[in-house]
C-alpha cells in the first residue's frame, strides 16, 4: 500500500513541476494524434460524402471494407507499414521508419475508416426531404449536399471523437512504426508500457492520468459544442 501512495505522490510531484521529459513526451502525443486525426477528418468526411451523394460501381463493397477496418487490429497495420517503411520495403528509400511520421501514418490509417463510416453512416441517416428541400430552394447539388452534412455534423463530430480517441489509447502499431525511442519517437502510451515493464510506475501514472484528463477534456469540449449547435437550432 505504502508504494503504491508513494507512486501516486511521486506522479504528482512530476505533474505539477511540469517535468521537461513528461512534457516532451505529452506535446509529442498531441502532435502527433491530433495530425492525424485531422487528416483522418478531411479524408474521411470527403469519402463519406462521396458514398452518400453519388452512385457508382463496387460503392457497397467499399462501405463494407470501411465497416470492417473500424476494428482493424493496430499490430496488423504497423506490421504492414513497418513492411512498407523498412530498408527492404517499397518505401524504404525514403528513411521513415522509426520516426514520428511513420507512426503519424499509422494513426491516421487506423482513423480513417472510423470516421469515413461512421460519419457515412451519419450523413445517410438524414431525411432525404432536407436535400430536397434544398433543391426546390434553388440551391445546387453541392449546396444541397452541405445542407444534409450540416445536418448530420453531430454524428461526424461523434466519429471524429471516436477517431481521435482510437489514437490516443494506441500502442500496438505506434511501437512498432515508432520504436519507441527515448526523446524522439516515445509518446504516453508506449512510455506507459515501458515503465510498467520497468517496475517504475510513478511517470505511467503521471501519464495516464493526464491521458485521463485529455479525454475528460476532449469530452467537455465535444458537449459545448453539441449544446451551442442545438442552441443555435
Amino acid at each position: 500500500m505504502n508504494e503504491i501512495l508513494i507512486a501516486f505522490k511521486r506522479a504528482a510531484l512530476l505533474i505539477i513541476s511540469l517535468d521537461r521529459e513528461l512534457l516532451e513526451i505529452i506535446l509529442l502525443s498531441l502532435r502527433i494524434s491530433l495530425s492525424a486525426i485531422f487528416v483522418a477528418t478531411v479524408a474521411g468526411v470527403l469519402t463519406a460524402a462521396l458514398l452518400a451523394f453519388r452512385r457508382f460501381p463496387l460503392r457497397g463493397a467499399i462501405v463494407s471494407v470501411l465497416n470492417t477496418f473500424m476494428g482493424l487490429p493496430p499490430v496488423v497495420v504497423g506490421l504492414v507499414l513497418y513492411l512498407i517503411l523498412s530498408r527492404s520495403g517499397p518505401l524504404g528509400f525514403l528513411g521513415l521508419l522509426y520516426t514520428p511520421t511513420a507512426m503519424f501514418i499509422a494513426q491516421a490509417v487506423l482513423a480513417y475508416p472510423i470516421v469515413a463510416a461512421m460519419s457515412y453512416s451519419a450523413i445517410r441517416s438524414v431525411r432525404p426531404e432536407i436535400r430536397l428541400a434544398a433543391l426546390g430552394l434553388g440551391a445546387t447539388g453541392f449546396q444541397a449536399s452541405l445542407a444534409v452534412v450540416r445536418d448530420a455534423r453531430y454524428g461526424i463530430v461523434s466519429s471524429v471523437m471516436a477517431g481521435l480517441g482510437r489514437v490516443m489509447a494506441e500502442v500496438g502499431a505506434v511501437l512498432i512504426v515508432g520504436g519507441n525511442i527515448a526523446g524522439y519517437t516515445r509518446v504516453m502510451t508506449t512510455t506507459i508500457a515501458l515503465e510498467y515493464d520497468k517496475g517504475d510506475f510513478s511517470l505511467a501514472l503521471a501519464l495516464g492520468i493526464i491521458l485521463l484528463l485529455i479525454s475528460l477534456c476532449i469530452n467537455l469540449v465535444m458537449y459545448l459544442f453539441q449544446r451551442r449547435m442545438t442552441l443555435a437550432d
